[in-house]
């Protein structure tokens, strides 16, 4: 798929879906474009577990996984566990190479990210960025829970957007939902979701590397707090 092909098509298309808000019409929107297998990547956060229940519940025809670092939190494992239960819902989960894990804690140490950004990308590449290429592998469309709120790096986000990283086209159905509708849409459905954010917990990775945020904090602050960057690990190329 070429960058210019893909961005003159995805012009195309936030055009014609930009009047779109609800869910069910954005969903049907996308089927109705037929351009191939779609996936769901979730990291259990309260966005991605939105979009969990209603492809769950509407039975979309979308292959659903998640990343599993070796490194999240218990309480993480602990949702994957109740939302695999409570939707009766396959949700494949793809982990990084063993032998590749093993090289680099060896060679650095378990807790080498904490020591430059250059070694924190470098986990998160082992252990996200490769895991996540075996999982779009044949795929057309990645659906995310991406937000424009989530962010200043995100605030240009589009509902259709062309990944160069990954050669994929992403789907964000939730562009212009605040915290705010995630949070009701979470309480009127009673969706589950991790125990964490009740802790001052907003946006949830490893275990290690995030933080609960202070009030008035950007809800990305609790993510590699000891750095200046744009918290991103890779898994989503946007442009600042």
């Amino acid at each position: 798929m070429g960058q210019k092909m893909s961005s003159l098509r995805i012009e195309t298309l936030n055009k014609k879906i930009s009047a779109l808000t609800d869910l069910n019409a954005l969903f049907d929107f996308l089927f109705q474009q037929d351009m191939g297998d779609i996936a769901f990547s979730t990291s259990l956060g309260q966005e991605d577990q939105v979009i969990t229940h209603h492809i769950a519940t509407h039975k979309l025809p979308i292959e659903i996984f998640t990343l599993d670092t070796g490194r999240l939190f218990q309480e993480t494992y602990d949702l994957l566990d109740i939302t695999q239960q409570k939707f009766k819902t396959p949700i494949n989960v793809f982990a990084p190479n063993t032998s590749e894990v093993e090289k680099l804690v060896s060679t650095k140490g378990p807790n080498s990210f904490y020591k430059s950004v250059e070694n924190r990308k470098e986990c998160c590449g082992v252990r996200k960025i490769a895991p996540l290429k075996r999982a779009l592998a044949g795929k057309k469309i990645w659906v995310t829970g991406l937000r424009q709120s989530q962010s200043q790096n995100r605030a240009e986000l589009d509902f259709f957007s062309y990944d160069a990283a990954f050669d994929i086209i992403k789907f964000n159905p939730l562009l212009h939902w605040s915290l705010e509708d995630v949070n009701t849409y979470i309480d009127h459905h009673n969706v589950p979701q991790n125990t964490l954010h009740a802790k001052g917990f907003v946006s949830i990775g490893c275990a290690p590397c995030t933080r609960a945020i202070e009030p008035g904090e950007d809800i990305r602050a609790g993510r590699w707090w000891w750095e200046s960057s744009k918290k991103e690990c890779g898994l989503h190329s946007i442009k600042s």
